[in-house]
Order: C-alpha cells, then structure tokens, then sequence
C-alpha cells in the first residue's frame, strides 16, 4: 500500500463555540454538529496507510489555532497544523512569531469563502503580516471558490514569495454542471494561478461540490471528478497536486474510504513516482513536513 499523507483534515470541539458555520437547527451540517477529535480519526488513517495528517483551521479565532497545536503536540500524527490569524491587522506579527516557535505550525488560512467582500484578500492583507509570513517559512492556504480566483491571483502576483495552496481546487460548482457561468471564471484564473511557480493545489473536497449520483459509487464518482482531474493534471502537473480529505466535512457525503477509492484510480493512472508526489511527496515538501 502507498503510503499517504492527508494534506486536510479538521478536528474540532463543539463546545468551544466559535464554529460560525456549525449552526444549530441547520440541517445541511446536522452530521457535524458534534465533536471530531483524534480518537475518532486514528483507525481509519491506520486501516488506510495514511501515515501523517495536516491540520486545518474550521474556525475564525486565534483560540482555534491555540487549540489544534495542542492536538498536534499530543498526536503524533498530525505533522502539522494551518490556523488562523487576523491578516489585516499588524498585531498579528507578533501571534505568527509566537506560533511558529512550534515546530508543527505551517501556515494560516483565512476563511475567505465566507467574507461579504469577494475581493478582500485583494484589498486588506496589511504588508507587516504577509512579510511575517514569508519571512518565519510558512504557507497560505486559500479556501476560496471560483469568483474569488481573480482577485486571489492578483494577491499571489503581489507576494511571488509566499506559498500558496489553493484549497479543494476552488470548489467548482460541479453540481450546476459545466454549463454555468462559474466554469468559465474557473478553467481561466485557475489556470492563471497555476502558472504562478509558487501555486500548488488540493484534491480534496470535491464530492461535496458534485451532484448525489457521484457518491453513490466509486464508478459514479471518478466520471464525475475526471474533467476536474485532467484539467489540474494539465495544469499544475504531478509536481504541484497534493492528496487531502476534508475530513468530516467529507462525512455529509461519503466515508473515508470510498474518497480514497475514487481518487486512487484517478491517481493510479499515474506513472508510480507520480502517484506518490501526489499522494504524499508534494504535501511533505510543501508544508515542510518530516520525513517518514
């Protein structure tokens, strides 16, 4: 069995109570509305050959990140760990400098996909906290959808320093089909942002994007999924994809399993090399993680 690293999974507590989109009485996250947490996780990595985990923010605060590096400290199979930070506010230097005395602190994100501005990540960044990123090594990931892909580029051109990766490849909207106006906007600035040498790209989360029928069988999904596939193959090549899970976000559509079947024969048609560049190569070199 290949050995694999998840590049994004979450854990979370429900009691700690700045989950913004964890709201009660929304049925569309009612399977998530209870804790996930190492114990309910480790089986399914062991069963599977999944040998390390990245960690990454589900909520808005500095508290959720003081909160994931205490799992990561007490587990070790979470190798590293993306939290959050205010990015518009120059206090945030001294948070990153004070996280990343912690070996397993990677990156932030910012959760841009539920800003009011579409454009935020354009216009708010303060230059103070993206040059602390750089400079103390860490990595951006980007949970944006398509229309946040321009302004997004412009924010990359901006910082040619700063590695980027770009969260469940954008989240097509494969669900209104490749005839909506989104699909446009998608192939033309993801292909722009991975032209970008410092752009890598996550195959993670897409069954959540994708009509019913593409979680029903492992056939079902890799029809679904190919078009999305062969366009990121194309355009960030072997080199720049790197394997994740969202997981339990996944949960609201298919098991663990079933995600690492429809991308296993996507990524068996790989020559082996490649498969585990994307399998685990590429996480390890972008995140800095240790060698297994």
């Amino acid at each position: 069995m290949t050995a694999r690293i998840d590049s994004h999974q979450h854990f979370w507590r429900i009691s700690r109570g700045d989950y913004g989109w964890l709201r009660a009485g929304d049925p569309a996250v009612a399977k998530l509305m209870r804790d996930f947490l190492p114990a309910n996780l480790l089986g399914t990595l062991k069963a599977l050959g999944i040998t390390q985990t990245v960690l990454v923010q589900a909520a808005a605060s500095e508290a959720e990140t003081d909160f994931l590096l205490e799992l990561a400290d007490a587990n070790e199979f979470i190798a590293g760990v993306v939290g959050w930070v205010d990015l518009s506010r120059p206090e945030s230097v001294a948070t990153l400098e004070r996280w990343a005395k912690n070996g397993k602190f990677k990156g932030v994100r910012p959760m841009l996909q539920d800003l009011p501005a579409n454009d935020w990540i354009a216009r708010e960044p303060h230059a103070e906290v993206v040059q602390a990123l750089v400079r103390l090594g860490l990595r951006f990931d980007a949970l944006v959808k398509p229309w946040h892909l321009e302004p997004l580029l412009r924010f990359v051109k901006r910082h040619p320093q700063l590695p980027v990766v770009i969260d469940h490849a954008a989240k097509p909207q494969l669900v209104q089909g490749w005839q909506a106006h989104w699909a446009g906007s998608w192939r033309r600035h993801l292909a722009s942002l991975a032209a970008q040498p410092q752009v890598s790209c996550k195959l993670s989360g897409l069954l959540g994007e994708a009509p019913p029928a593409a979680s029903r069988s492992v056939a079902e999904g890799v029809d679904t999924l190919r078009p999305v596939w062969d366009a990121l193959l194309q355009w960030f090549g072997p080199e720049r994809l790197m394997w994740g899970s969202d997981w339990p976000v996944l949960t609201l559509v298919a098991d663990y399993a079933r995600w690492v079947e429809v991308c296993d024969s996507l990524i068996g048609e790989l020559p082996p090399a490649e498969q585990a560049r994307v399998w685990q190569g590429n996480a390890q070199r972008f995140y800095g993680l240790p060698v297994q």
